[in-house]
């Protein structure tokens, strides 16, 4: 089914559709994780970003409901992250190293993507991977079954008015989080950025036939950003290891080149992405939404029209 709202429906309908659809993906990925957790893994917690997502798009319309079960999947999500983020860690190994072959020619980074490997092989191999999937499927199952209780307005206008401010609040988050980044330039900035972006281009797929600009070249933009984003969080975790108590990398023998390249991935990610971010969110959040409630006013409304019509 499609991750698409069709403005041809009742709002709630769809949103319900999709949330159905959605669960279902994860619970399968799930399965997949039991035999194949880096695949399984990383599969699954994409699909709870597109449900929370959604649940943020419409919040406006059934607050109850969208807040308690974002709070739900963000539970659940939290259960699988260990395990993803071992994997991720060795593919940013993996990322210095083509993007610094001269320096990593020697094996530089070996003994720490050793440690890593090793890592990685205790969370999947150990029962605490077990017992977080036996869990968060047990959660995706109990959400399968409130999602009846979800009750938003089906009226266009209403229906319009509650896309429009769930697009304009994720814009907020990014607006702000951009600005903080580009004053501060924290890692919580800019995992703040990297989240209201990631949600952006969810919403972009969610309103496809209704967003007012050139919606294939935006979200193209914002996909770009979220991988640059990606990896600069993965650049921020890594070196926060680095400096963790009990030296979980190795030695500074083994760990020096990596703190080295580590620092100039961060500073050529953090500029690349700042540029990319205020040329996507540099706009009012406001008047963008304005764009959006409009043409979705439009759009709504002309569509049932044409269908009431066509069934008289």
């Amino acid at each position: 089914m499609s991750f698409r709202i069709d403005p041809r429906l009742p709002l709630t309908g769809e949103v319900r559709r999709i949330l159905a659809d959605e669960i279902g993906r994860a619970l399968g990925h799930l399965e997949t994780a039991r035999d194949k957790p880096e695949q399984g893994l990383h599969k699954c917690r994409k699909r709870l970003k597109s449900i929370r997502a959604l649940l943020r798009l419409v919040r406006s319309g059934d607050e109850p409901f969208c807040q308690t079960e974002n709070e739900c999947y963000k539970q659940v999500s939290a259960l699988l992250s260990g395990p993803r983020e071992a994997t991720a860690l060795i593919e940013t190994i993996d990322r210095l190293a083509d993007a610094f072959p001269e320096q990593t020619a020697g094996g530089g980074l070996d003994p720490v993507r050793d440690r890593l490997l090793l890592r990685q092989h205790e969370l999947h191999a150990g029962p605490g991977l077990d017992a977080a999937i036996n869990a968060a499927v047990t959660a995706c199952q109990e959400g399968l079954e409130r999602i009846d209780k979800l009750a938003l307005p089906d009226q266009p206008e209403q229906a319009a008015d509650i896309l429009a401010e769930g697009a304009r609040a994720t814009l907020r988050r990014a607006k702000k989080a951009l600005d903080k980044a580009g004053s501060r330039g924290e890692a919580d900035d800019f995992h703040d950025l990297r989240k209201a972006a990631k949600t952006h281009s969810m919403h972009l797929s969610l309103l496809g036939r209704l967003w007012p600009t050139p919606i294939k070249a935006r979200r193209k933009a914002v996909d770009k950003l979220g991988e640059l984003l990606g990896e600069l969080h993965d650049v921020f975790v890594m070196r926060a290891l680095l400096d963790a108590d009990g030296e979980p990398l190795g030695p500074p023998e083994d760990t020096k080149l990596l703190r080295k390249l580590l620092k100039r991935s961060e500073k050529s990610l953090g500029k690349a992405c700042l540029a990319d971010a205020a040329d996507l969110f540099g706009d009012s959040p406001r008047r963008s939404a304005k764009k959006l409630a409009r043409k979705a006013r439009d759009d709504l409304a002309g569509q049932r029209e044409d269908a009431a019509a066509a069934v008289g």
